[in-house]
């Protein structure tokens, strides 16, 4: 489709935030019509009979991207079950400005991944293998009434475990393809060949990660794979110890091995797409272990001497707490790291530097939580009351029932430690809530009382936000330590016993405990995945379910390759694409960005040539740039990159931000400066007040609303704002228009 026939005049861009706004809510009209793009990120005007809106002479386009990272209720749903891999992945690029730090901070959350994959590997093998193949073959009574299983009751032990090997042979394919389909989607936008990515927010938009993705992916599966063939081998060499079963558990140790230390090695990983040796490295490593597979499978039913009478499949439970252990040494290195090479300026927050840290460790805990789930409520399934001891009864592996008590425990722990910095923070918030309102209404009337109140609720609950980050580190580290006392299942105890010896509390209080944490763990999903279905269906409801899907996707796969694919990829260089071609067309182009928007668009303005970006300028309102993207991923948005944005648009930058956003923010300074400072940046940075009056005004029954975070294109100061800098582009503007 192609775009306006006229030359000359201002075009207004507008991109909208998280919400999934309708093309005609971000313009604030009701007739729109599609001028480029397609119908998952599209441009749109209003209809010939609509131009009247906004500021006379600007024409408005809005850029459409909501569609992006979701489009489907199957693309939804699948962010749900990959809500860790994403997390791990965000993770990475949360490192420390440090360049000393990349390597370290990308070989720790690579592996940190890779341990995902494990534990996504043995959770599958617990139902299938240990639960099914081990315990309930066994059972008479739990194959009471289960034709589909009685089938291989009468078998022999490895012939089971070879059958059922199936089920997370599967498992691992169905991943591996769904991790290869995104990758296509925005082939069209591939970008040139750049080799690795700088440190830098633009080349989010222009890095083709799909090389990286492609070699991660054949890692993943390899290792994948590896475990599988490890949890059969280690139940065959408890019951026959042979040269064979010794030989190909050498060579499964030597492809997770190898694994590792690819993984371990960035310069390698992150070598530029025309360089494919190292591509055949990782695919042949994929394919040996897919061969491995098959030859374990083939192994595990020819031995003639008995299996062990274990209560669990040989080797499983010592497995799963290798992982578990692995991730706590590993999120403890991580956070090593990150305090060593955090930002030492005066003014600044130790914690901060924590974030990949806390990400990291709640995507590790995410993923512990499904784990245990699915094994707990599959056991719960076959269980069907059998007395403790017989069959089934005995239940999933220890290790399971403790990580479930970890984040009871750190549930329970972040929340009481949130109560405390409510009260404990609430006369401070107020106050500076109080010392904000008397400044905007000096001298209320008396029945502006209760409006006063509610505005300085308001105030006060936004800035709480800046509270989240000490909630944040204290789960993080709650969740590690939770790992890391799974490893006490070894010993045969149980969190109730315990707890009862050493504290005197009742174990079935303890037990009742992590059965209701189990429930609410279930809940907790149930939740996220009704939840993603209502984000898609409901764009108000998307404003807030959607936040984290379209926040995590934002950044390209390049610690995990089953974490969701990176919208960004297409609508960066699109955005730039756009508006390099409407500059080129004669236009000047004012970009307005609200919430997330302005992040799409300040990366787009990095891409822009110096030619464009002199007929441009840029308003963002309720921005995150500097309150949750400069502090957590300093490397790649730190202040050296928020003033090129503005040297590359000359410092035609507003940016709108009130007291009761609790997302958005000031980027530069919250306060203003004298007019006859030198520094352009002090001038970008504007407070809305909020709202715009305590009582209704004249001919109205109704205050003005708190806005808050919500954008509000028709309000006076965004629409003096696009006047002004209409003027400074060297356009014509007619006077604001009155607010609908």
């Amino acid at each position: 489709m192609s775009g306006p026939d006229s030359s000359g005049g201002v075009v207004e861009l507008r991109v909208h935030g998280v919400s999934g706004a309708s093309a005609a809510q971000v313009l604030d009209l009701q007739q729109t019509g599609q001028v480029a793009g397609d119908r998952s990120g599209g441009f749109y005007r209003p209809r010939p009979r609509c131009s009247d809106s906004g500021v006379p002479g600007v024409t408005l386009e809005a850029y459409r991207w909501g569609d992006l990272p979701s489009g489907t209720v199957a693309r939804t749903l699948a962010v749900v079950f990959l809500l860790p891999f994403m997390l791990v992945n965000v993770a990475i690029w949360m490192r420390p400005a440090s360049p000393g730090s990349a390597a370290t901070v990308k070989s720790l959350c690579r592996v940190l991944g890779l341990t995902l994959t494990v534990l996504y590997v043995l959770a599958i093998a617990g139902v299938a293998l240990d639960l099914v193949g081990w315990k309930c073959l066994a059972s008479a009574d739990c194959l009471a009434g289960r034709s589909w299983l009685s089938w291989l009751g009468g078998r022999t032990i490895g012939l089971r475990l070879a059958v059922l090997a199936l089920v997370p042979a599967a498992a691992i394919g169905l991943i591996w393809k769904l991790s290869c389909r995104p990758g296509r989607a925005f082939e069209t936008f591939r970008a040139p060949d750049q080799g690795s990515p700088a440190p830098r927010l633009d080349t989010v938009g222009q890095w083709d990660a799909e090389p990286l993705v492609g070699r991660l992916r054949a890692i993943h599966v390899a290792a994948a794979f590896a475990t599988l063939d490890l949890v059969l081998l280690l139940a065959q060499g408890a019951r026959d110890a042979s040269a064979t079963t010794i030989a190909l558990t050498a060579i499964t140790g030597v492809i997770l091995t190898a694994c590792v230390g690819l993984l371990c090695a960035p310069p390698l990983m992150d070598r530029s797409p025309a360089d494919q040796r190292f591509d055949r490295v990782t695919r042949t490593l994929r394919t040996a272990a897919i061969i491995l597979t098959v030859v374990v499978v083939a192994h595990v039913p020819t031995s003639s001497q008995p299996w062990p009478r274990e209560h669990g499949l040989p080797g499983y439970d010592t497995t799963l707490v290798g992982v578990f252990a692995a991730q706590t040494t590993l999120l403890a290195a991580l956070g090593v790291v990150l305090l060593w090479h955090r930002r030492r300026e005066r003014g600044t927050t130790p914690l901060f530097g924590l974030g990949a840290l806390v990400v990291a460790a709640t995507g590790i805990s995410t993923a512990v939580a499904y784990s245990a789930e699915l094994v707990c409520r599959v056991a719960d399934f076959l269980d069907r009351d059998v007395p403790t001891g017989e069959g089934i009864a005995a239940g999933p592996p220890r290790a399971y029932t403790w990580a479930i008590y970890g984040f009871f425990r750190a549930v329970v722990v972040t929340a009481i430690v949130a109560g405390l910095v409510i009260l404990i923070s609430r006369r401070s918030r107020r106050r500076a809530a109080a010392a904000i309102v008397a400044r905007d209404f000096p001298n209320p009337p008396a029945e502006a009382e209760p409006r006063l109140r509610q505005v300085r609720d308001a105030i006060a609950r936004a800035r709480f936000s800046e509270k989240l980050v000490p909630l944040a580190v204290v789960y993080g580290c709650l969740t590690g330590l939770g790992t890391a006392t799974t490893t006490i299942g070894l010993l045969g105890q149980l969190p109730g016993d315990i707890i009862e010896r050493n504290v005197g509390l009742p174990a079935a209080v303890t037990t009742f405990a992590i059965a209701l944490s189990s429930w609410v763990i279930a809940a907790i999903i149930l939740g996220l995945i009704i939840g993603a279905i209502f984000a898609y269906r409901s764009e108000p409801y998307r404003r807030y379910i959607g936040v984290l899907w379209d926040l995590g996707t934002f950044w390209p796969r390049a610690a995990h390759p089953f974490a969701p694919p990176c919208y960004s990829r297409r609508a960066v260089p699109e955005l730039a694409h756009r508006i390099t071609y409407l500059v080129e067309r004669g236009h000047a182009v004012l970009l307005t960005g609200h919430s997330h928007g302005s992040i799409l668009l300040a990366a787009a303005v990095l891409q822009l040539s110096p030619q464009v970006g002199d007929r441009v300028a840029l308003l963002t309102h309720g921005s995150p740039l500097r309150r949750f993207c400069a502090r957590p991923f300093p490397a790649y948005l730190d202040d050296a990159a928020l003033h090129e944005i503005g040297r590359r648009v000359g410092w035609r930058w507003v940016n709108l931000w009130r007291d009761t956003d609790p997302i958005g923010g000031w980027i530069f300074s919250p306060h203003p400066s004298p007019a006859t400072t030198d520094d352009p940046a002090s001038t970008v940075d504007r407070r809305q007040r909020d709202p715009r009056d305590l009582v209704a005004p004249p001919g109205d029954s109704v205050a003005p609303p708190v806005h808050g975070h919500w954008p509000d294109e028709s309000d006076e100061p965004f629409t003096e704002a696009v006047q002004e800098l209409v003027q400074r582009l060297g356009g014509r503007a007619g006077p604001p228009t009155t607010p609908r």
